[in-house]
């Protein structure tokens, strides 16, 4: 094993039941690393079974000061939020929704697949704002499937998601440096990842691999050395997921799903929540309770509403 890769952070997922058997594999945060670049957030769900019958919608809840990220490999889920976006996710597409000052939305089983039986599989991030802009006004961007770039390096393909890498830049928008890739890795591949960020992790989706020699279980994030890259390597085929960027301006603090550089901010958020002055999904009329008594900042963990 090199030095390189004896400072390899490796990160296992802890299992987190959202509801109705709904279970997902949250990375970050944790124990020992709160984020990577601007990340403070991972989840990956499924593969899972949809059903009919089956109630696994994500009913509206609030955020503030982060930017949300729903990627998905299977299936499909209808976003809505309290500014009027009505959105249907496909896989390969990046939805953006940047809360700010505060938004709610939801995400739900497209009423065109009620009756039928799918796989749900993706991952939901979030990224932390700037303390510049945690309050700007919340905003929703959606980039489809054929709008995102995508390079064949080292002959490896590589959908360039966010960000800017290997002369392909993302058109989605972000108010910081922000590295989001997804990396075919063939049978027997092997692949330089450069330094693309200060900070960078690499999250292996659904394969054992090898980073810089050692090896990696499936369902394990890396976060590499600061400033480093790393030769990613595999056996059998393998999809790799890599995040990162600039590291946050401060600490942030994450109750719920409130994530802000000021303490008050978030017992502010929690008082507009249960007065519901927040915004309201049109159409939906379901509201979810604060968690927990009295309403506080909690560390590490971010509560029990997924993205």
């Amino acid at each position: 094993m090199t030095d390189t890769a004896a400072q390899t952070q490796l990160l296992q997922p802890h299992d987190k039941d959202l509801g109705g058997g709904f279970n997902v594999r949250r990375l970050l945060p944790a124990a020992q690393r709160r984020s990577v670049g601007p990340f403070v957030f991972f989840d990956h769900f499924g593969p899972a079974t949809e059903q009919p019958g089956m109630a696994h919608d994500v009913r509206p809840h609030p955020h503030i000061g982060l930017s949300t990220v729903t990627y998905l490999f299977e299936g499909a889920m209808m976003h809505r939020d309290s500014l009027g976006s009505v959105q249907e996710i496909l896989p390969g597409a990046i939805n953006w929704m940047t809360a700010g000052r505060g938004i709610v939305h939801s995400e739900r089983k497209p009423e065109r697949l009620k009756a039928d039986t799918y796989v749900n599989h993706g991952l939901q991030l979030w990224a932390a704002l700037p303390q510049a802009h945690e309050e700007i006004e919340p905003s929703f961007e959606h980039t489809p499937a054929g709008g995102i770039p995508q390079v064949v390096e080292q002959g490896v393909a590589v959908r360039v998601l966010v960000g800017e890498a290997f002369g392909r830049r993302s058109p989605v928008k972000t108010l910081s440096q922000t590295i989001y890739l997804d990396i075919a890795l063939p049978a027997g591949g092997r692949f330089e990842l450069p330094a693309l960020a200060p900070e960078l992790a690499v999250y292996a989706v659904d394969a054992d691999v090898r980073i810089n020699g050692e090896a990696i279980p499936a369902h394990t994030m890396a976060v590499l050395p600061d400033g480093q890259g790393a030769v990613l390597a595999c056996d059998t085929a393998a999809r790799l997921m890599v995040i990162g960027g600039e590291p946050l301006d401060g600490p942030r603090y994450i109750t719920w799903n409130f994530v802000s550089s000021r303490r008050e901010r978030i017992l502010e958020a929690g008082s507009d929540w249960a007065a519901q002055r927040m915004g309201h999904v049109p159409g939906e009329t379901e509201f979810i309770p604060l968690p927990g008594k009295p309403f506080g900042v909690r560390e590490p963990d971010v509560g029990t509403t997924p993205v």
